[in-house]
């Protein structure tokens, strides 16, 4: 019972959280009026909208080679087929469940229901998330530079104590999970790589995203703004960072990018939407994996 209570007053939380963010987003566009979101949304060009989908997907491709290499050196057999069935799911669940199952526990749960180690896949998705932070990691000084040179830098930059902090812990809790492929540094480069490839092809997301609006920003700043934005989401105030990423986009896009405020919503919220869209092919698969959660509370 105590448990119940305590993770519904944490969604709770989290779901004030969102609601708090988008109402601070929605304040910062009505300063410009209404009418100049829907003229910003008009002006991003289709063409570029559809390759930012494109590049998107394929950071996804590169999502799934992370956490495949690290299944296979683990000594789990599984195919490519697989691990993007369950990194999609895992994807979609986030999007479109965060309040009822996250996206590793639906990884997690459909890797059990194919008969994978549990131990081990537990691991990985540990080491996984890990990998993926080390990534946005050696991408965080292309936004502090710029924050830092801001006027009040220096008290805004004491904010990014408490995130590093965060960070610090979560090494440790998690640094266990390394033992199975710490003699395995081949398969830790190459994940490591898989998720620098993510990256890269978010950023170009982006990018395009605000060529489409005839808005060009230096490739090393579109990386450094998304990143902090990354950190400032592992925050925990707010469900799967809704509202939280859109607004800290937002701003940063402002303060940095020289974007109105108009412009910069635009370009948050449709870069929530290409992530939204890309995760979609989950859905093919999430009703099998719910399905053998509740056989399994079920039988418990």
């Amino acid at each position: 019972m105590n448990n119940w209570l305590r993770e519904n007053r944490q969604t709770a939380i989290r779901g004030l959280g969102s609601l708090l963010a988008l109402g601070l987003l929605l304040i910062l566009v009505r300063e410009e009026g209404d009418g100049e979101l829907f003229s910003a949304l008009r002006r991003v060009s289709s063409g570029y909208f559809f390759l930012a989908i494109l590049a998107l997907f394929v950071s996804r491709l590169f999502t799934i080679a992370r956490w495949h290499v690290l299944l296979r050196s683990a000594g789990v057999d599984v195919t490519f087929w697989r691990s993007s069935m369950l990194t999609f799911t895992g994807n979609f669940s986030s999007n479109f469940l965060p309040t009822t199952i996250g996206g590793d526990v639906a990884r997690l749960a459909g890797a059990m229901q194919l008969g994978y180690d549990r131990a081990i896949c537990l691991a990985s998705l540990v080491v996984d998330r890990l990998v993926g932070m080390a990534g946005m990691a050696l991408a965080l000084p292309f936004g502090l530079v710029p924050v830092f040179s801001m006027d009040g830098g220096l008290t805004q930059a004491a904010v990014f104590p408490a995130f590093f902090q965060k960070m610090v812990g979560f090494l440790r809790r998690t640094l266990t999970a390394l033992s199975i492929w710490l003699n395995k540094p081949l398969a830790l480069t190459s994940s490591l790589l898989a998720t620098i490839g993510n990256q890269v092809f978010i950023y170009a997301a982006i990018s395009l995203l605000l060529q489409g609006i005839d808005h060009h920003l230096p490739f090393w700043l579109v990386a450094g703004l998304y990143t902090l934005t990354y950190f400032v989401t592992l925050v925990p105030i707010s469900i799967n960072g809704l509202g939280v990423q859109e607004l800290s986009l937002a701003f940063l896009l402002v303060r940095l990018g020289g974007l109105t405020s108009s412009e910069s919503a635009t370009i948050a919220l449709l870069t929530r939407l290409l992530f939204v869209i890309a995760s979609l092919p989950g859905a093919f698969f999430l009703p099998s994996i719910l399905a053998a959660m509740n056989e399994k509370k079920v039988v418990e």
